[in-house]
């Protein structure tokens, strides 16, 4: 392609977006910039504190067991107290339950406060997710969604290889560095983030009735979307292990937090590189097909870290495991969107969420039991075991799906009623296989 063509392709993929989307796009920036604790924290305890792989996982999980919790909470908060309500009493919490952990000594003290932090972390992303399908039109949530998604691997890319030489100077300047970072993002949010939530509108003009009000069992009995949550759990099962089972690995097999930061760097330039040229060249390709062919991926990506003995093979296992994540992202999150009405978008995202959430409980203790007791070869075989039930799951759920879900042409309208649109949506984000906050 000309240089004149990138420039077209690349004004094409960031004009039209409002600006408080370029304001909550700077904030995932900065966010995952200074994003320590979700990478680091596995070699923290197992290297600086000497724990084993069970306690180490016992933590982890902990610190998902608090975001599933938040989760659900944050959905309700988010669509009845607010979007940035909601974002800036979470961005707060964390920053000074990061601060505190990075303090903590006593094996209690770190469970217990890596609990807190995982709920506070994880609440400010229904709303983030909420915000943004509210602020950008149907035909460029995708490219939002691609944008958002390429500045949170942008700044994982960067802290990842930084903060693994910050490691090895000082943990503690990790944690105070990522709560400051994420105090930047509250003061950001709170001067040039105007609050987004949709009012309710009557059913019909002249009606006095406006529309039923989405509960939680509303989302839980929407057997569709619960399928995607489902889906969602395992594929995110397989991405934590990049940020889990991948460091746990490695620091067994004699390698550095540095050695696994330029690692994992692999995947955050890869997606920084690959993100938008990627979801340009899928946007009009089968969606049904792209699920599977991704959760294959991400299976069969982590299966040969089996096989990896030094950093060159790591970080090619990294490349496949991260062609599975650039295609998944968008193309899933678009289908939970489309998914999503209108009103009830923070209970919906905060179901999603919570499927990635429950992942981040059950990662660490999968991977920490079949570590200590059977060996890392046996991880990657689950993965790639994993992988395949995901790609039969995708097929069988997309195979299921009325057409023009399945093709991408179902949008939501404001009153949250699906309808077929002409512009074309891919079905399907913290990083580690997180949604984008």
């Amino acid at each position: 392609m000309s240089f004149d063509g990138l420039r077209r392709a690349a004004h094409e993929t960031v004009s039209g977006f409002p600006r408080e989307f370029w304001w909550l796009w700077t904030s995932t920036l900065i966010n995952r910039l200074g994003a320590f604790v979700a990478t680091f924290m596995t070699l923290y305890l197992t290297l600086e504190g000497g724990y084993s792989a069970s306690y180490v996982g016992l933590v982890v999980a902990l610190h998902g067991l608090g975001g599933v919790i938040s989760s659900l909470g944050a959905g309700v908060m988010t669509d009845r107290l607010g979007r940035r309500p909601t974002m800036l009493i979470a961005q707060v919490s964390t920053a000074l339950s990061v601060a505190l952990l990075g303090f903590m000594v006593h094996p209690v003290a770190i469970a217990g406060v890596a609990f807190v932090v995982g709920m506070a972390s994880n609440a400010s992303r229904p709303a983030v997710q909420a915000m943004m399908a509210d602020i950008v039109p149907a035909k460029d949530r995708v490219r939002a969604f691609s944008l958002n998604y390429w500045a949170v691997n942008l700044g994982f890319a960067v802290s990842s290889i930084g903060a693994g030489f910050i490691a090895e100077y000082s943990y503690l300047a990790g944690f105070i560095g990522e709560a400051l970072m994420t105090l930047v993002c509250a003061v950001l949010v709170y001067i040039k983030v105007p609050e987004s939530r949709p009012e309710k509108t009557p059913v019909a003009p002249g009606a006095g009735a406006v529309q039923d009000e989405v509960r939680l069992s509303t989302v839980l009995r929407d057997g569709r979307f619960m399928s995607v949550v489902g889906l969602s759990f395992v594929i995110a099962l397989i991405f934590q292990q990049g940020s889990i089972g991948l460091p746990l690995a490695m620091g067994e097999a004699g390698f550095s937090p540095s050695d696994f930061g330029s690692v994992i760097f692999v995947n955050g330039v890869l997606i920084v590189a690959l993100q938008i040229p990627v979801t340009r060249f899928i946007q009009h390709r089968d969606p049904r097909k792209l699920l599977v062919i991704s959760a294959l991926l991400a299976g069969y990506g982590f299966g040969l870290t089996a096989f990896a003995g030094s950093i060159a093979a790591y970080a090619l296992t990294v490349c496949v495991w991260t062609l599975a994540e650039i295609v998944n992202a968008p193309t899933q999150t678009g289908l939970v969107v489309q998914l999503s009405p209108a009103h009830g978008r923070g209970r919906y995202q905060g179901m999603y969420t919570m499927s990635w959430s429950a992942a981040a409980l059950v990662a660490p203790l999968m991977s920490g039991f079949m570590i200590d007791r059977y060996g890392a070869e046996w991880l990657w075989g689950a993965c790639a075991a994993l992988g395949t039930v995901a790609a039969a799951g995708y097929w069988l759920l997309t195979r299921n799906l009325p057409r023009e879900y399945a093709a991408g042409e179902a949008t939501i309208v404001e009153s949250g009623t699906p309808t077929v649109a002409v512009a074309a949506l891919p079905v399907h984000d913290t990083k580690a296989g997180q949604p984008t906050a």
